[in-house]
């Protein structure tokens, strides 16, 4: 008898599965629990999927498995998989039938791919930095240096230039080649706040160079296939960022902050560390080092050299993220609402007007 997924692994996919569901992707969702229900010990693909052990759900494996499968039905390598993803209609049994024949014939690509780790680097997420940098330049009147962590291909190092429709207003260059449309609830960011980026910089254990069309295709991949405003998003937003220089730095999180942190900060600038749903892949050491990092330069900052971090990151709830300033000399946190995890809508908790120490 040909042995099923072990019980950790396929419950991984059925968590995920309900995640997608949840995020409005009934296809990936699909996706996951016939990944659950028919992978097996017959292929390299399903024996290293069943014995990746209990990391499975921190290591997105589910995601890393459908980002595969996505990669090679936009390949052109597979014509039958491909007929079976958006925009044709899902058909779960057809779907079943040729992710098998699709394991038959590029077993060993699959396998392969499944070695790094989903890079999703969702523009919509911008929207939130942008909130939390308008709140950060208001509170200390000055321009602000970024340090983006888990940053993939840098496409939210640019979140000053994209335009946004927000419900609460709009924020800007009206001409931007990249706008992005939210739903703002709640209260609205100091819109009017003085926002200038002085410098950019940004690290991942695997950056992605959006200027790369095979680095491209493979964060294409991991957008979920029925979600097109998200696949359109994205390819806009490679095109602008590969005409900039600014190019994500291969370190650990934890070693890149605390080299950046501990040079002496510039004077009259605002230094600005963020991070969107990265926080939950790391590992422990990594956070140890990240946190002790971030808490050193806090105490060393003052109110002409502020500190800030903002964070969108993954608390229990598969709907949405939660939002968390904190800016120093102080120390303060605020909380500042939940966010779709796609960037679709944000729920602000209301006025944030923090004060420096």
């Amino acid at each position: 008898m040909t042995k099923r997924l072990p019980d950790e692994i396929a419950s991984a996919f059925d968590f995920q599965a309900k995640a997608c569901r949840d995020l409005a992707s009934p296809f990936t969702a699909a996706l996951c629990e016939t990944l659950a229900a028919g992978l097996d010990e017959r292929s390299a693909f399903g024996r290293r999927i069943s014995s990746w052990g209990p990391r499975a759900k921190a290591d997105a494996l589910a995601l890393r498995a459908c980002g595969a499968l996505h990669f090679l039905a936009r390949s052109g390598k597979a014509p039958g998989l491909a007929a079976v993803y958006p925009p044709h209609a899902l058909d779960e049994a057809r779907l079943a039938r040729e992710i098998a024949r699709a394991i038959e014939a590029h077993d060993e690509f699959l396998a392969g791919f499944l070695d790094r780790p989903p890079q999703t680097n969702e523009t919509g997420r911008s929207s939130v930095i942008l909130g939390g940098a308008l709140i950060v330049a208001a509170a200390t009147g000055l321009p602000l240096e970024t340090f983006e962590i888990g940053a993939s291909a840098g496409l939210n190092l640019h979140f000053d230039r994209y335009g946004y429709d927000l419900r609460i207003g709009a924020f800007g260059d009206p001409s931007a080649p990249l706008r992005l449309a939210c739903d703002w609830r709640g209260a609205a960011p100091p819109l009017d706040a003085p926002l200038k980026i002085v410098s950019r910089a940004g690290c991942d254990v695997d950056p992605l160079d959006p200027g790369d069309a095979e680095h491209r295709a493979r964060l294409l991949a991991y957008v979920w296939p029925d979600q097109d405003a998200r696949l359109a998003r994205m390819e806009t937003a490679l095109a602008l960022a590969a005409l900039h220089r600014e190019r994500v730095e291969r370190a650990d999180a934890g070693d890149w902050l605390a080299a950046r942190l501990a040079a002496p900060p510039p004077p009259n600038v605002a230094r600005f560390v963020y991070h969107t749903v990265v926080w939950q892949y790391l590992p422990l050491e990594t956070k140890r080092r990240a946190t002790a990092a971030l808490e050193a330069a806090g105490a060393a900052a003052s109110r002409a050299a502020p500190l800030a971090r903002l964070q969108m990151e993954a608390d229990g709830d598969t709907r949405s993220a939660a939002l968390t300033l904190t800016l120093w000399p102080g120390g303060e946190s605020f909380a500042l609402g939940r966010a779709d995890f796609h960037g679709r809508w944000i729920e602000w908790s209301g006025a944030v007007s923090p004060r420096l120490a």
